[in-house]
């Protein structure tokens, strides 16, 4: 992984850099003489060589920096509503249903698009809340099938760029300070999972003064000034920056998909949403989950003001109710429209740009996406916080950035296909799963990649239960299918596994079963699956079943002791342990073709 050399940005980001005299005369300018108090001179000078990065990373300087604070801290206490005289109407957008014949139409155009695709992953994420003292990339999302997610996505990458028919996709990853030496070393450990050394762009993001009050004054300690990291917004200023966007033009890459840290049920839809931007020619596709009215789930809407102004963009859900009650057609507020869901589709932080104009517009703008502020005040006149506050943005912000005339569009998938999250410690998504609030754990993302592995097997014909193992742990009620794991080198598509499953094959999974499949594995003939089987193909090795029957103990889901969770910090999070009691094994570590008739 490489990371190359910062561009000038609009008086930050790899600006000169200013002298000690320079920078001291910026912050007293700025009204930052507070930050040399008590000082000793050798302390002053840390400070001020501190101030002086800061000034070259922040994009404006420090001045941008604090010019913008005193703004919006001032919108703020005055209670200035962002969306003030913004009509919103529903936006223009696919709907997919994966068991309609459109959806196979999509991830056929889509597939025609992979080999033109580059991939942007946002992970500053630690597992603090979690539980886990690593980075968020590095948790398994299987117990029973120890790959890390980033191990998983880069497969899934992998997979895609096979089928594309073989050129280079690339990938950007965006760290934090907390996460960058560990992603790069996790990266070096496993030989970048597959992907050659100059396939993989790592973005480290930097942190912003914290501000302990409505005069944008520096919080300080211990004579350093207090920093605190921005938001994903980061993102685009850093793939400008870096020069990403514009190498990737460079080599042919027409669409740009932003994802999540510990969201692996994304790629198997992500062929038919490139297949809706490219059919729909979207600069900006968000991917969307149908959205109940009320969920912590932010809104797509679209925008219009009577100065000209219209966007197509996110707004968070504790902002949609307000706005559309101030209007007119929506003044009931946020609620359900004829489908029982809100007629703005819930925003996931998936993101699809095409970027001819993504490009276009990180040069015009240098990434800068808007920024808000969210500052707890100690009191009635709004002018000092309960703890320091500091500027943040948000990726999805990037469509106010664009021109009327952008094509800014969504596509809406079921939550099943695209959306499961690891966010919550066990303890936490207990209590979410009381207030019947999606837990969001590693329990429920396992359960959901196996269900949607097990559906996606029944869809192509395959006779397999969508429910097994009933129980809860740790206080997460789980419902669990067949425990399916279907590796990316097995497919990504709908119909990459549906190619898997000959038409004239006959497939009998029972509820209690676990199946991982691995490779380029195809079922043309009868499997009998009552029990665990693990089939795995290495590069190069084809596998056909033929005729398999296979009844054994097989594994089971069960509460773990509070010994097993003390040893395993995987288990722990769960609150369960998939034991494995006996599995037939079948492994083809060897090139060639390869039959299993029995």
């Amino acid at each position: 992984p490489r990371s190359p050399p910062l561009t000038p940005l609009r008086g930050g980001s790899g600006a000169d850099r200013l002298s000690a005299e320079q920078v001291k005369g910026k912050l007293l300018e700025l009204g930052q003489e507070h930050l040399f108090d008590g000082l000793s001179d050798d302390q002053q000078q840390l400070l001020l060589s501190q101030a002086s990065e800061l000034n070259s990373q922040l994009p404006g300087g420090l001045e941008g920096y604090v010019s913008s604070a005193r703004k919006l801290l001032k919108d703020s206490a005055e209670g200035v509503n962002p969306f003030s005289g913004f009509v919103p109407t529903v936006p223009t957008g696919e709907v997919l249903n994966p068991e309609a014949p459109e959806f196979i139409e999509m991830e056929m155009a889509g597939q025609q698009e992979l080999r033109y695709t580059g991939f942007v992953l946002v992970a500053g994420g630690l597992g603090e809340r979690l539980g886990y003292d690593g980075i968020k990339v590095s948790l398994p999302l299987y117990e029973a099938e120890r790959r890390c997610f980033l191990h998983l996505y880069i497969s899934h990458i992998l997979d895609m760029q096979r089928r594309g028919g073989g050129g280079q996709i690339p990938l950007a990853i965006m760290t934090s300070g907390d996460t960058h030496d560990l992603t790069v070393q996790l990266l070096e450990q496993n030989a970048n999972f597959g992907m050659e050394r100059d396939q993989i762009t790592v973005m480290r993001q930097n942190k912003v003064p914290a501000l302990k009050d409505s005069s944008a004054r520096f919080s300080v300690s211990d004579g350093r000034i207090d920093t605190k990291p921005h938001g994903h917004g980061d993102v685009h200023t850093l793939m400008h920056q870096h020069g990403v966007a514009q190498e990737w033009a460079g080599r042919g890459v027409r669409w740009v998909v932003f994802f999540q840290d510990t969201n692996s049920l994304i790629f198997r839809s992500l062929p038919a949403i490139i297949g809706v931007s490219a059919t729909r020619e979207f600069d900006v596709n968000s991917v969307c989950v149908p959205r109940t009215p009320g969920e912590a789930v932010g809104g797509i809407c679209r925008l219009e003001h009577p100065d000209g102004r219209r966007f197509t963009v996110n707004v968070e859900y504790n902002q949609l109710d307000p706005l559309l009650r101030s209007s007119t057609h929506f003044s009931g507020g946020d609620v359900a429209g004829e489908s029982g869901y809100s007629p703005f589709p819930g925003n996931i932080n998936i993101l699809v740009l095409g970027l001819e104009r993504y490009k276009k517009v990180l040069h015009e703008t240098g990434g800068r996406v808007s920024e808000f502020v969210n500052p707890k005040y100690s009191d009635d006149t709004k002018t000092a916080f309960k703890k320091p506050a500091r500027l943040e943005c948000m990726m999805q912000d990037f469509p106010l950035l664009l021109p009327p005339d952008a094509n800014v569009g969504f596509t809406q998938v079921d939550r099943w296909l695209c959306f499961s999250p690891v966010k919550n410690l066990l303890s936490d998504a207990a209590a979410k799963a009381s207030s019947g609030l999606p837990p969001e754990c590693a329990g429920t993302a396992e359960r959901d990649a196996m269900y949607m592995n097990a559906r996606i097997l029944s869809m192509s014909g395959v006779s397999i239960p969508l429910e097994g193992t009933v129980g809860s742990f740790g206080g997460v009620p789980l419902s669990f299918s067949p425990l399916v794991m279907l590796l990316p080198s097995f497919g990504t598509s709908l119909s990459d596994i549906n190619s898997r499953i000959g038409s004239e094959a006959d497939v009998v999974v029972t509820g209690r079963s676990a199946l991982l499949l691995e490779g380029e594995v195809a079922i043309e003939g009868i499997l009998k699956l009552d029990g665990a089987l693990e089939i795995r193909a290495v590069s190069g090795a084809s596998v056909t079943v033929k005729c398999l029957n296979v009844q054994n103990d097989g594994w089971r889901v069960r509460e773990a002791t509070p010994a097993e969770q003390e040893g395993d910090e995987m288990v722990k999070m769960r609150g369960y342990k998939i034991e494995k009691l006996e599995t037939r094994v079948f492994v083809f570590d060897t090139p060639g073709i390869f039959t299993i008739d029995e």
